[in-house]
């Protein structure tokens, strides 16, 4: 049974928000943990189904992994790893809809001597997987997918059959960090060295958790190189509060009069910020307040240019609260090399622009078409229905004409989490009644949405 939500106007959103912790970094942690020597302790790790999806993934491949919930949203999980060599095989493996889990599990897949089948769920099976299927071939791993008539791609189920690795130098085609992190788990397995060229930076959650590992990887500018090496326990690892979580409320608090809201302790890696940074351009009041923390001396010093209250965890990604207030908005030009620093964030970055005075134009955004759902025009649908001036200009070019105002409609999920989130975020700020079809796929990323937005429904 489909479930609905009626949104009204918000007259204003004050108070402090706790959002679930990062699902990028979630899924690494279990990740690399499961392919670790010794015990790995993952602090507030998130309760939603993709990262339950990774973390019964590796259950099944042998790992034993114990959770305590600490909230009803988040959990106390300890990974014991025995190797890279220790997964048990299997002949088959339902991913259900998780990209990420589907994604980086292939490059792990393909250093083991087995053969495995990836299977996906409908809205997976549709995802284009020739991104990592190629360079994993060029690998020595021989791989087998479905293939749809008259398009020259390759989709779920995969069959893998991996072992025998040797290392590549690969130049990313796409910006993808789904890619590059299956490339880089493939590479622990392989002979001789692996590297990486990144024309644009995307999310590094995977580098950083690696060194923390003991893997030996280097950064250089935009080559990432890695050589095989067995990966030791970082021995506790706290995932911050997600960023594209974070998003809807900093974009709500943004649009909506009289707000003032505290964001908690969220990550704000610097390959994740591209959201603020537009945000600001645009003319947004978000304020942070550094502090980085030393653990190797002991010493504390505070920063201001950023301006958020951030520490350092021993995994290496800094944390930070988010002040937002009310501001009055104007259009801009988010461009093709920011994509991937906000790709997440464009649905509630083009509801923010559709409350923007003047023009937002956005270049590049072909990437939204092969997410959970073509979130290009599931965004462009709904906004249309509410009133706003938006258009596709050629294959990935979006526009929007702002300070239209938002009216309520009866406006439709796609059975994509961000989309109906957004247009969750739409309807707190436009006059009326809206109605979101279809809202179960929240639980995807964000189980406790809905509970956190009707504080606000007036």
């Amino acid at each position: 049974m489909r479930h609905s939500f009626v949104v009204k106007p918000a007259k204003s959103i004050k108070g402090s928000v706790v959002v679930p912790a990062d699902k990028s970094i979630a899924h690494r942690s279990i990740m690399i943990s499961a392919i670790s020597k010794g015990k790995t302790e993952i602090l507030n790790f998130p309760l939603n189904k993709d990262c339950l999806i990774t973390l019964r993934v590796f259950q099944e491949l042998g790992v034993k992994i114990s959770m305590i919930k600490s909230t009803p949203y988040t959990a106390r999980v300890l990974v014991e790893g025995k190797g890279l060599y220790s997964l048990k095989s299997k002949q088959s493996l339902f991913i259900g809809d998780s990209g990420t889990t589907f994604r980086l599990l292939s490059g792990i897949l393909a250093g083991l001597p087995a053969s495995v089948i990836l299977k996906g769920g409908i809205s997976l099976s549709r995802r284009p997987m020739s991104r990592i299927a190629q360079p994993l071939r060029k690998m020595g791993a021989v791989i087998k997918s479905r293939q749809v008539r008259g398009k020259m791609e390759e989709y779920p189920p995969l069959m893998i059959k991996g072992g025998n690795l040797k290392g590549i130098s690969y130049k990313m085609p796409v910006a993808s960090a789904q890619v590059k992190s299956c490339i880089l788990l493939a590479g622990l397995f392989a002979q001789g060295r692996t590297t990486i060229i990144e024309p644009i930076k995307t999310r590094d959650h995977t580098e950083k958790m690696l060194k923390q590992f003991k893997a030996k990887i280097k950064v250089k500018r935009e080559k990432i190189i890695l050589q095989k090496k067995s990966l030791c326990s970082a021995g506790r690892i706290y995932i911050p509060g997600d960023i594209s979580c974070a998003s809807f409320f900093i974009v709500a608090a943004t649009i909506i009069p009289d707000s003032r809201i505290c964001l908690k302790s969220v990550g704000i890696n610097p390959t994740r910020t591209g959201i603020i940074k537009v945000l600001r351009r645009m003319g947004a009041d978000i304020k942070l307040k550094t502090k980085s923390e030393k653990r190797k001396t002991g010493a504390k010093s505070e920063k201001r240019k950023t301006g958020a209250k951030s520490e350092k965890r021993k995994d290496g990604e800094p944390i930070g609260d988010i002040f937002v207030r009310t501001s009055k908005l104007r259009g801009t030009v988010i461009k093709k090399d920011e994509i991937p620093s906000l790709i997440d964030e464009l649905p509630i970055l083009m509801v923010a622009a559709a409350k923007a005075d003047g023009k937002t134009e956005i270049i590049g955004a072909g990437e939204l078409k092969i997410k959970e759902t073509d979130r290009i025009n599931s965004m462009v649908t709904n906004l249309l229905k509410m009133g706003a001036d938006i258009k596709i200009a050629g294959l990935r070019k979006i526009i929007i004409r702002g300070s239209t105002g938002l009216k309520g409609a009866r406006v439709r999920s796609f059975a994509d989490h961000r989309t109906a989130m957004s247009m969750v975020i739409a309807g707190l700020a436009a006059e009326g009644r809206t109605v979101v079809d279809d809202i179960d796929c929240i639980a995807k990323s964000f189980p406790n949405f809905l509970k956190l937005v009707k504080r606000f429904l007036c």
